[in-house]
């Protein structure tokens, strides 16, 4: 998803495998490969010793993006982490964030609070993917900074909500590894229903029965939507 042959960022970094990978396969010209912790960076420039690259990633130890300046970087990469933790890197260093070309997201977790942050700050999410691997689901996406979208006004709200939890792209483009996703949660959701339904009643299972009925529509309503959000210009 990286696209702009230029300066990439790697917030998290670890063991610096992609910017080594993208240098490899000259999809980027340099990085920036970026840490909070010194361990992780000390084992990135052991990798990148390894491939040679010295001269092509620098490494820097830094909350965030806080090390990074304003424009110093084409694509910033946060990846590999939970949805909380990416928010705040967005929120934080919002400046340093929106003066990129594009933003190159993979959380782990809270992947609707993600997408929701994004539309709600003048982002627009331009490429998605969603890969399965060792039976965990990864969700990726790009994003690009727009000064005005009114792409989710011509939307309802169970459509937007839809979208977040499950990917305008991914639906829209009919995302094979999505469409097995929403079959599995489907027969988990219907089993879970019945099971609960089955217990003593109480004010606790009524709740959880409310959530997981509404979890059930919007999983059934992911298969109703594609016409109306292509209509919308998704």
């Amino acid at each position: 998803m990286v696209t702009t042959d230029g300066v990439l960022a790697d917030i998290g970094t670890d063991h610096s495998y992609i910017p080594i990978a993208l240098l490899q396969r000259q999809k980027i010209h340099r990085a920036i490969a970026m840490d909070i912790s010194k361990g992780p960076l000390e084992r990135a420039r052991a990798n990148i010793a390894a491939a040679h690259l010295e001269n092509y990633i620098e490494t820097r130890i830094s909350d965030g993006v806080q090390e990074l300046a304003e424009g110093e970087a084409d694509a910033i990469l946060i990846a590999g982490m939970g949805g909380e933790l990416v928010i705040h890197i967005l929120t934080e260093g919002e400046k340093i964030c929106s003066a990129a070309e594009e933003l190159i997201l993979q959380p782990q977790s809270d992947i609707q609070k993600v997408r929701e942050y994004l539309r709600g700050h003048q982002y627009k999410i331009v490429d998605e993917d969603m890969v399965l691997e060792a039976g965990k689901y990864y969700h990726m996406m790009r994003a690009v900074r727009v000064e005005q979208d009114d792409t989710w006004d011509k939307l309802n709200e169970q459509t937007r909500t839809v979208c977040d939890i499950y990917g305008p792209l991914l639906l829209r483009n009919g995302n094979p590894v999505l469409r097995r996703f929403l079959v599995r949660q489907h027969r988990q959701l219907t089993m879970l229903l019945r099971t609960l339904s089955e217990q003593p009643e109480s004010d606790a299972i009524q709740k959880r029965i409310s959530e997981v009925k509404e979890e059930l529509q919007n999983n059934e309503s992911a298969y109703t939507i594609l016409g109306v959000i292509k209509n919308a210009g998704i």
